[in-house]
């Protein structure tokens, strides 16, 4: 444990940082024709069979789907704990969430659950933007076919409270910033390229007081946020199954790399078989 951990932010941990690829001891449990492998963010989820320390394991009911397990493992706990741990927007808020894939749906649920009286999603593609209304926009904007800056100060007279960016594109970042209102504050969810650098409007941002603020992992504590997340879901308060729009073997991984690059559907999953 570090000091993150022990101040209740396990999100933050040092650990990450001094394991990459490998285990938290310092060593691989991956081999293939006598190589070393490196296990991707410490679990190797593309294996059919992984290794991972204790303290990355949470027990779930038997009753969880697999398919439900693997969206709360990622997408599911960044979108809805970037709104509900990180920017705590409270009820009757304006959101206006930018970019709506498999992590920026859930922070629409988020806004929906947080109980935000407006939630304006943009994006590029319309079915996404489709996805996003039924998943609690209220309203939809297609950015290449409108300024989403100027649309969402139009719709909410002045800007909005919130803004979460989740692409990972700088530019985008800024226009999130753009588009608050006096006081508001933006959200980085989406990781971007290793050297870029976000610029914001200097003058702007200071007089309006503006926040821009990152939210890694949705700034989660995965013993609380998971039983939590799981109660919204079978109470129909959180849409997971309608998440997942395509199934692939694992012999298919690249088909399902071919559709995320293409951004068909909403999210797709790889399915193993289950042995005992």
């Amino acid at each position: 444990r570090c000091r993150y951990c022990d101040a209740g932010r396990p999100h933050l941990c040092e650990m990450r940082y001094r394991v990459r690829g490998k285990m938290p001891d310092g060593t691989t449990r991956l081999r293939w024709r006598g190589q070393e492998l490196h296990h991707f963010t410490c679990v190797a989820s593309w294996a059919e069979r992984v290794v991972v320390p204790e303290s990355g394991v949470l027990r779930i009911g038997e009753e969880v789907p697999f398919t439900v397990a693997a969206l709360l493992g990622c997408a599911v706990t960044t979108g809805v704990g970037a709104v509900v741990n990180t920017a705590r927007v409270p009820p009757g808020a304006s959101v206006a969430v930018f970019g709506t894939g498999g992590v920026g749906l859930n922070v629409v649920q988020g806004a929906s659950i947080a109980g935000a009286a407006m939630i304006i999603a943009v994006d590029l593609l319309d079915h996404r933007l489709e996805a996003a209304r039924r998943f609690g926009a209220t309203h939809a904007v297609n950015a290449r076919e409108e300024d989403p800056v100027r649309v969402i100060q139009s719709l909410t007279r002045g800007g909005a409270d919130y803004a979460f960016e989740v692409i990972g594109r700088a530019p985008v970042v800024r226009q999130a910033v753009e588009c608050l209102a006096r006081g508001g504050v933006a959200v980085a969810v989406g990781l971007p390229a290793a050297k870029a650098e976000y610029t914001v409007g200097g003058p702007a941002f200071v007089l309006n007081e503006k926040t821009l603020r990152a939210c890694f992992y949705g700034s989660a504590r995965l013993r609380a946020d998971i039983p939590r997340l799981l109660e919204l879901y079978y109470g129909k308060r959180l849409l997971l199954d309608e998440l997942v729009t395509a199934t692939y073997p694992l012999d298919r991984v690249n088909d399902a790399v071919a559709a995320l690059d293409r951004g068909d559907g909403l999210r797709g999953l790889l399915v193993m078989e289950r042995t005992r």
